[in-house]
């Protein structure tokens, strides 16, 4: 049995597992691996999760957080600039979900609603007939992110909750992305209406660094900012009648499969 196994299906593992996914135990792992020392941790980690770091821009790493959120280069994450598509804000694993009667039903995860995710009614119902785009971003993956789509953003909103692995095991177990840390931003778009753009926080990423808080106008692929240690997670919600998802996207998030993607990359298009 996994660790995870029996962290999320035994008595006494889910006693263990209250602590672990608590704030202070979230905050003391940053601490040390925002620490010097903790850069003996990176070649292993690149080694393990087979990382090429040829990929990365890899000046002044100081700590293992500082490699954890590297940049890469730029010309390995070329944007999709037409207006009219549809672009992806991270890498990751994507599922393309539709919202109806307020509710996400995932195939193999637990079902929530999008009034519980963002703690507002009148903006979750909005969102009734859209998409919930989520993507699942594993350790090996490049953690940092940008605005899916050009528009004036809001306030960030930030929510306090637990830190849930994301990994499939906890998603089937219960509503991790209602109960885990996050924070959203209401962006204000030409072309896909007024849509969501959320970053969950999970098992030891106890910082989401979000790098304007602020009400202001933004591009798509400019950076939004970035995750420090672990698996996380990002939703976009899209409005109804606003989006056409690619068909076998949505077939495969239909099969309970995750697509990957990279950041600015192409999953639709507007509805003309």
């Amino acid at each position: 049995m996994s660790t995870l196994n029996f962290l999320y299906e035994t008595k006494l593992g889910r006693i263990i597992l209250r602590p672990l996914i608590s704030k202070p135990i979230s905050d003391f792992s940053g601490f040390i691996l925002d620490s010097k020392i903790s850069k003996a941790l990176i070649r292993p980690f690149a080694k393990n999760n087979n990382i090429n770091l040829d990929d990365y821009i890899l000046d002044d790493i100081g700590s293992f957080n500082d490699f954890f959120c590297r940049r890469i280069k730029s010309e390995l994450r070329p944007i999709d600039g037409e207006p009219s598509h549809l672009i992806t804000p991270c890498d990751g694993l994507l599922k393309a979900i539709p919202i109806k009667n307020g509710e996400v039903f995932p195939v193999k995860q637990s079902i929530f609603t999008i009034g519980d995710l963002l703690k507002d009614k009148e903006l979750a119902d909005s969102f009734e007939g859209g998409y919930c785009l989520v993507y699942r971003l594993c350790v090996n993956h490049y953690h940092r992110y940008s605005y899916f789509e050009s528009g004036v953003k809001g306030v960030d909103v930030v929510i306090p909750g637990v830190y849930h692995t994301v990994r499939p095991i906890a998603l089937e177990a219960g509503p991790v992305f209602v109960q885990n840390a996050r924070e959203y931003t209401v962006i204000e778009t030409e072309n896909f209406g007024k849509c969501v753009q959320m970053e969950v926080g999970a098992m030891l990423v106890g910082r989401i660094v979000n790098e304007e808080p602020e009400s202001k106008e933004v591009t798509r692929g400019s950076e939004k900012g970035h995750f420090e240690y672990g698996g996380s997670t990002i939703i976009v919600l899209v409005p109804p009648g606003r989006a056409v998802i690619d068909e076998q996207l949505l077939e495969a998030s239909a099969k309970g499969e995750e697509t990957p993607v990279v950041l600015g990359q192409q999953i639709g298009t507007t509805i003309s």
